[in-house]
């Protein structure tokens, strides 16, 4: 039996998220574009009792509050909008409804961040070594450096490693994008490097995400259930 999901957010992230959602058990009931995202209600959403939401920074705290009120569990893959993590952990705690947000809904991202973070660990030890973090995005993606780029940093720092690190940020064209981590000595440099060629993978995994969340109590990170994601889960469920 299909799950009713509700897509906020009709930019590119949300029609693909909306082309893919038969193949993971959802009847797509709703969708919201920025324009009629205010009229959310029981009514507009159609039954709908899980939401993805990819829309801006300044208006995912507020749909996220909105969804919880609603009793809908929802996956959030908006950055930009976390100092107000705190307050919407209430609001879904209140709620007794479940949220899973990340940095990253790619599986191969967030296999990256613990890449980066046991890498970080080891030259930690060596401190001839300096860090650097660089991301490209498409020229429409708002926040910069983007939020993948902060977790990589807060992985490295977290590893244990007090070298210099320095981050920076291109938006530039229809880039999908790249996130590249290096540390560099006298002696020699280390690059790692993480490129997604679609956005097909962040929205494979929202939906996992989404699957996942049904039934489900409280806020969770993306990387928190990864490993509870390993294989699509079929049409149907």
């Amino acid at each position: 039996m299909s799950i009713p999901l509700a897509i906020v957010g009709s930019g590119k992230m949300g029609r693909l998220v909306e082309q893919l959602a038969p193949e993971y058990g959802f009847d797509v009931r709703a969708a919201f574009s920025r324009s009629n995202v205010g009229t959310l209600s029981r009514e507009s959403l159609g039954g709908a009792v899980v939401a993805i939401e990819f829309t801006a920074p300044g208006s995912a705290a507020g749909n996220l509050a909105r969804l919880a009120s609603l009793g809908v569990n929802t996956v959030c893959g908006t950055t930009g909008w976390y100092e107000e993590l705190p307050q919407i952990r209430k609001v879904f705690a209140d709620a007794h409804t479940a949220l899973v947000f990340g940095a990253n809904f790619s599986v191969g991202v967030n296999l990256f961040f613990e890449i980066v973070g046991r890498a970080a660990a080891l030259f930690a030890l060596h401190p001839e070594y300096e860090a650097w973090g660089w991301e490209i995005h498409h020229s429409a993606k708002k926040d910069a450096p983007s939020g993948t780029l902060k977790k990589l940093a807060g992985e490295i720092r977290s590893a244990g490693f007090t070298g210099a690190l320095t981050l920076s940020s291109n938006r530039a064209g229809a880039h999908t994008g790249t996130h590249e981590i290096g540390f560099d000595s006298p002696a020699d440099t280390i690059t790692l490097r993480h490129t997604a060629r679609s956005r097909e993978g962040y929205a494979r995994g929202a939906l996992q995400a989404a699957h996942w969340i049904v039934g489900k109590k409280g806020v969770f990170e993306f990387r928190e259930i990864l490993s509870e994601l390993r294989s699509p889960v079929p049409a149907g469920g």
